[in-house]
């Protein structure tokens, strides 16, 4: 018997073997199926959490499974390392964020490696580099030659606390999600990138993405947002006149454009709506303070989404009027909080009869409210807008008509009268990519004296971010310094753009960078990216399904259309893990508040379903409020710290938790007592291992001559082989997959020991359990296998392939029922025909005592399963 398991001598060990010898170094290998397996790089923001920890075993799990299977697998790690949170870091560490970014580096990457997982370190890059962001902004160059980059001048969500331009889903109840400051709508210059020209491949070729989440796919499909509607134009008029004083903001037509996906409704159009920021807006309230007072209050609303769904729809009339392009009738133009200059043209035609926010705003307002749309019963539109869609009525020629009719019709009239056309239109904006911060690559754009906007020649490139800064707070540093901005281009004096790119911009194209991080001469290498991608299989959270990887994949098709990539996606495969949930306990405090302690510091009693029925602080042994399963958070004080589990009980049994306690797309409950069973089934792994090296080792064995009894215990080692395999490989059920695992072993630990087709099954099946769990529990696994007499490197090994021959069993356990219930169980020859059975089962003496009073009137017979006799 070898001796104990000891998790922390066996890991260690281990993990130098794996350096020692660069166990997952990789490179091309063009007589190899390659395998490139992804998780989505951490911030590096000084810690893992559980968090971290699922998603990167969940990748490791599904590398090294591959590479048993003998494909070349890459597994790369690095950092997305640029952001805001390291500027306020530095800040509160009275630190540069540089600094403070490279030590966590470390620090993580030790964590990392002290989980045992299989990355290619040669591999490596931090996005805040000059090594990295170098070839991104080249790339920005090259897109600005392309006519995909733009600058324009933008009204933005801006954190007056954070000095920085924030997304849409950034702003929370109309505050900055990090500082909680109000935001604001500020209008600045912003550098864009035209997504929307993309924004119907991004939609067709997400058909290509088979084994993508439905989920996934359909998010990013609303966030696209395809209609078919028609763009209208409405000619404009002051005072009963054509007004001249928008030839330059609106066009020589003098008129509003408008976008709708309902054109059928155009004849209920009484109102038209335009944003806060419109250049009719801003021109009306040159003299109209009421309407100046208006457009100053909407500079500090939200523009979240959902928001604008639920907030109060106010507006303010420009005192203008616009003429209906069918009717020729006028309708008032109002501004309105619910029009967003970002979106379309900043105008839209509003239908209160058959729009619920319109009507929302009609009725606040006493605006006219038209039915044009027949409804099958009586309708009450002072109650509410009815939204249906059918025949139309008060619609003059298109009186009759139904939506697809109208739709048809009356587009065709405005095309005929120019004063419209059909229109297919995308909810996508193009990428505002500009950020007002210090920690970030910077724009490589620069502006020469006569204000001309010029790209940073290649090789002045890289635009270089000074590292060595002082944090104040409040400006960037480099917008502090205009000797930084400083610069000649084509020997003319310039000044280089101080805003610094969105961080989105990094992380999506690190995952091709990775296939040739050291060249130094390109982006990529077009041989080592077009071996490598797409990626295989990605792993991250649901919460990057919109942004990330619409961008990501917008940047690969960029990489292709400038010949570095020849795919069209990038991600072949896509898994979403679930969030990892601890409990939560608190105390009330004197202000009303909660004070949330952490569950270390806790002890509890719970019921027989485990649910908590008490719990109090260890400290001082008083109450406590569990507030039940949350994700694990610093707000919550409920985060467990990986790095003290695995010093105590392991990196292979936290890895083995994670993998065995919930399907990966679904959320994890942290459970102290799963973990130490976790760590018990480790140990028992050890301990039959053991026992089967005590009793002898025996290989190349003739399995034809085991007994029925032998028979049925290597029967059950390749049933779940077979079953893993799929598991691990087609269904990602990890869960499953350990738990056929477990059953294995429980039936392998019951099995006798004595003579050698014995042991020789034993030692068929531990090696069978060992390489089945190498993927999971690599490191108690790498010794096991050299134990059992397989050389040093079970990475190395080949996945085990079922014997069919082994599955087909000889003999069926047949259950014998008389009504329904148990009466006797039969050894039956696999391929036993029914009377046979019958036979049997007649003559069996506790079936005959159940029958001997009755007569028999039906006999159903399962094929090697079960023979029910229905008497009375």
């Amino acid at each position: 018997m070898q001796s104990e398991y000891n998790h922390q001598e066996i890991e260690q060990k281990v993990q130098q073997h794996w350096t020692d010898n660069q166990t997952f170094k990789v490179t091309e290998d063009e007589t190899k199926e390659k395998f490139y397996c992804l998780s989505m790089l951490p911030y590096p923001s000084g810690r893992l959490h559980m968090g971290h920890v699922r998603n990167y075993t969940i990748g490791d799990v599904i590398s090294r499974f591959q590479r048993l299977n003998g494909k070349n697998v890459m597994q790369p790690m690095g950092w997305d390392a640029f952001g805001l949170p390291a500027e306020n870091a530095a800040i509160n560490h009275k630190t540069a964020p540089a600094k403070w970014t490279y030590e966590n580096i470390d620090y993580m990457k030790n964590q990392l490696n002290s989980l045992g997982f299989g990355y290619d370190w040669d591999r490596e890059v931090a996005t805040c580099t000059p090594e990295y962001y170098r070839w991104e902004q080249w790339f920005f160059t090259k897109l600005y030659e392309k006519g995909l980059v733009y600058k324009k001048t933008a009204t933005v969500n801006w954190d007056p606390v954070d000095n920085t331009v924030l997304a849409n889903e950034q702003v929370i109840d109309g505050r900055g999600w990090r500082s909680g400051a109000l935001v604001e709508q500020k209008e600045i210059p912003q550098w864009f990138i035209k997504i929307t020209d993309y924004a119907d491949e991004l939609l067709t070729d997400l058909d290509q993405l088979e084994n993508w989440p439905e989920q996934v796919k359909t998010m990013q499909k609303n966030w696209i947002g395809r209609s078919e509607g028609a763009d209208i134009k409405f000619a404009l008029v002051n005072n009963g006149k054509k007004d001249s004083s928008f030839v330059e903001e609106l066009g020589e037509e003098q008129a509003l454009e408008v976008y709708t996906t309902r054109p059928d409704t155009l004849l209920g159009v009484t109102y038209l709506a335009v944003a806060a920021q419109h250049p009719l807006a801003l021109k009306a309230a040159e003299t109209n303070s009421k309407l100046a007072e208006f457009i100053e209050d909407c500079k500090s609303q939200s523009v979240a989404e959902a928001d604008m769904a639920t907030m109060d729809k106010l507006g303010c009339d420009t005192g203008y009027r616009a003429i209906h392009p069918i009717t020729g009738e006028e309708v008032p133009v109002w501004s309105a909080n619910f029009v967003l200059m970002g979106y379309g043209t900043g105008a839209v035609m509003s239908v209160p009869g058959h729009d619920q926010r319109d009507w929302e705003f009609a009725t606040k307002y006493g605006l006219q409210i038209k039915q044009v749309i027949s409804a099958s019963e009586d309708i009450d539109l002072s109650v509410a807008a009815f939204t249906e869609k059918g025949t139309l009525i008060n619609s003059g020629e298109f009186d009759g008509l139904d939506f697809t009719q109208a739709f048809a019709a009356i587009v065709a009239k405005l095309e005929q009268d120019g004063k419209g056309k059909k229109t297919v239109n995308f909810r996508l904006r193009d990428w505002g990519v500009s950020r007002q911060r210090y920690w970030g690559a910077p724009i490589p754009m620069a502006t020469l004296e006569d204000g001309t906007s010029v790209p940073v020649p290649e090789q002045d490139l890289p635009v270089i971010l000074p590292e060595d800064v002082v944090m104040d707070g409040s400006a960037s540093p480099i917008k502090s310094d205009p000797e930084w901005a400083k610069t000649t281009i084509n020997g003319q004096t310039a000044f280089r753009e101080t805003d610094t790119f969105d961080t989105f911009m990094e992380s999506s194209w690190y995952y091709a960078r990775y296939c040739s991080p050291q060249s130094d001469d390109m982006m990529l290498d077009p041989e080592k990216a077009n071996y490598w991608l797409p990626v295989d299989q990605y792993v991250g959270g649901i919460e990057h399904a919109i942004l990330h990887l619409l961008y990501a994949r917008f940047f690969h098709k960029l990489m292709r259309d400038v010949g570095l990539v020849e795919s069209d996606e990038p991600f072949k495969r896509l898994l979403c893990q679930g969030m990892v949930l601890a409990e939560t306990y608190y105390r009330e405090a004197d202000n009303g508040g909660k004070v949330w302690i952490a569950p270390t510091e806790v002890d509890v009693e719970r019921d027989d379903k485990g649910r908590v029925t008490k719990a109090w602080h260890i400290r001082d042994g008083q109450p406590v409020i569990s507030s039940g399963m949350s994700k694990m958070s610093k707000s919550k004080n409920n985060g467990i710290d990986p790095q003290k589990v695995i010093d105590k009980l392991g990196a292979d049994t936290v890895r083995l938790f994670m993998m065995f306690t919930a399907p990966p797309e679904q959320t994890l409950e942290w459970s102290d007592t799963g973990v130490e069973g976790a760590h018990r089934f480790i140990k028992r792994v050890w301990k039959l291992a053991n026992d089967v090296i005590d009793a002898g080792l025996v290989k190349d064995f003739d399995f034809a001559t085991l007994s029925n009894e032998q028979k049925v215990i290597r029967r059950e080692v390749h049933k779940a082989i077979e079953k893993v395999t799929d598991d691990l490989d087609r269904r990602n059920t990890f869960n499953t997959a350990i738990a056929a695992i477990m059953e294995l072993m429980n039936k392998l630990a019951k099995a006798p020991l004595e003579t050698d087709a014995d042991k020789a099954v034993l030692t068929e099946g531990m090696e069978a359990v060992v390489i089945m769990l190498t993927p999971i529990t690599p490191h108690v696994c790498h010794d096991l296998w050299a134990m059992l007499g397989n050389g040093n490197d079970v990475e190395n090994a080949q996945w085990p392939v079922a014997d069919k021959s082994a599955m087909v069993e000889d003999e069926k356990l047949i259950i014998v029922q008389v009504n329904g219930k148990v009466r006797g169980k039969l050894t039956v020859a696999a391929d036993a025909t029914e009377e046979q059975v019958k036979e049997l089962a007649f003559a069996e003496s506790n079936v005959e005592r159940f029958l001997s009073d009755k007569t028999v009137r039906k006999v159903i017979f399962v094929k090697g399963k079960v023979l029910n006799i229905v008497a009375n």
